[in-house]
């Protein structure tokens, strides 16, 4: 199953959802530690050589990717709740090589919820944005093909293990 995009609440948010064939547990434990994503976290054709987290509640996530031409794109997420293995909410702000929020970049609350279904996970990643025009200038980026992409690595990466 690819993403089902919509916007179920306002013009500022959107919500994508797969089915993975693997247990809830697994699809959780992808998600909450840096020796998992580093195998999967990013489009195809990037690594992730940073992956720092901090799993808890308040806990800080900075992470980058490395595309293939050798560019970077930094994350840096704050952990707002965490509810094994059923859900994740984090602030998701883009950042610099060393840590700094962009302030003048869009910030994302996301969601993540981790449901059993027949033996699989469905996972449903829901992203608010302050506004309509920061949601616009995010996926105007590609977020959208972007984490279609990662999370095409997690499927092949949840079959291997």
């Amino acid at each position: 199953m690819k993403y089902d995009v919509t916007t179920p609440v306002s013009d500022r948010e959107f919500v994508m959802e797969r089915v993975f064939k693997a247990p809830r547990e697994l699809v959780f434990q992808a998600f909450s530690d840096c020796q998992h994503l580093t195998h999967w976290w990013g489009p195809t054709g990037w690594s992730l050589p940073v992956c720092e987290m901090d799993f808890r509640p308040g806990g800080v996530w900075f992470y980058c990717m490395r595309g293939p031409g050798g560019e970077d794109a930094c994350g840096k997420a704050v952990y707002r709740e965490i509810v094994a293995p059923a859900k994740i909410v984090y602030t998701d702000s883009f950042a610099d090589t060393a840590g700094n929020v962009q302030t003048e970049m869009p910030e994302m609350i996301v969601t993540l919820t981790f449901t059993e279904h027949t033996g699989k996970t469905r996972l449903t990643n829901h992203v608010e944005f302050a506004s309509v025009a920061d949601k616009e200038a995010t996926l105007d980026m590609g977020m959208v093909e972007g984490a279609t992409e990662t999370f095409d690595r997690l499927e092949a990466y949840l079959a291997q293990i």
